[in-house]
């Protein structure tokens, strides 16, 4: 069933396929309700890193998260459709920069995300981001991520193969890279509190889990 709120998220942007593909994307992508679900109760702000076109952080506020979001993405064109986006709403305590996290992240104490963009990074790098990452949540706050996992399923394929098209696309910038296992998350991320890792596909045919850190409080 369509929801008003993802059609008028949609409208903020320019042009037919942009507004078709924000509609058709909020309507079938599991992703936007689970991490809304999973950040509907804390009070802290959030860094959203590969935010694209800012549809977390709108999607968010259209669910009443009212918390600072600062979004992260290295590709210029989408940030420039996300801060449009952004003015065209009216949003209050949404920001956009351009910035590649190969180079490191800007200071912040709350909740992070990482959505759909491990696979780009090389194992080094991931492993980089995601301490950097990590280091950055508060104390009971949340790390959440959406990444496609390495595996011997058919939908892991597909979860290849889609991100191949996408690159052959140009709608994203990059080919994939590594994708990191279920074994790396828990290594990974471990020693800075609980992991909980679920898959996340819904009625895609991707092999995409969220993955959560919730960081181990202050005693």
């Amino acid at each position: 069933m369509k929801d008003p709120r993802d059609r008028a998220i949609a409208e903020l942007f320019d042009g037919h396929w942009n507004r078709n593909y924000t509609a058709s994307k909020l309507r079938t992508d599991p992703l936007y309700q689970a991490l809304a679900a999973t950040l509907a109760d804390s009070p802290m702000p959030l860094l959203d890193l590969g935010c694209g076109l800012g549809l977390s952080a709108f999607f968010l506020r259209s669910r009443g998260i009212e918390v600072p979001i600062h979004g992260l993405d290295y590709d210029e064109r989408k940030i420039d459709g996300a801060r449009l986006a952004a003015k065209r709403g009216g949003f209050r305590d949404l920001s956009f920069s351009a910035h590649d996290a190969r180079r490191g992240l800007p200071s912040h104490r709350g909740n992070v995300s990482i959505l759909d963009i491990l696979q780009f990074f090389t194992p080094d790098e991931q492993e980089t981001l995601l301490h950097q990452a990590a280091e950055r949540v508060a104390p009971g706050g949340l790390l959440v991520i959406r990444s496609g996992l390495k595996d011997d399923s058919m939908r892991f394929r597909i979860t290849v193969a889609g991100d191949l098209l996408a690159k052959a696309t140009l709608w994203m910038k990059a080919a994939p890279t590594h994708y990191p296992t279920a074994a790396d998350f828990e290594r990974l991320l471990a020693p800075f509190g609980s992991v909980e890792i679920s898959p996340l596909w819904g009625g895609t045919p991707f092999n995409n889990h969220l993955i959560v850190l919730r960081r181990t409080p202050q005693p």
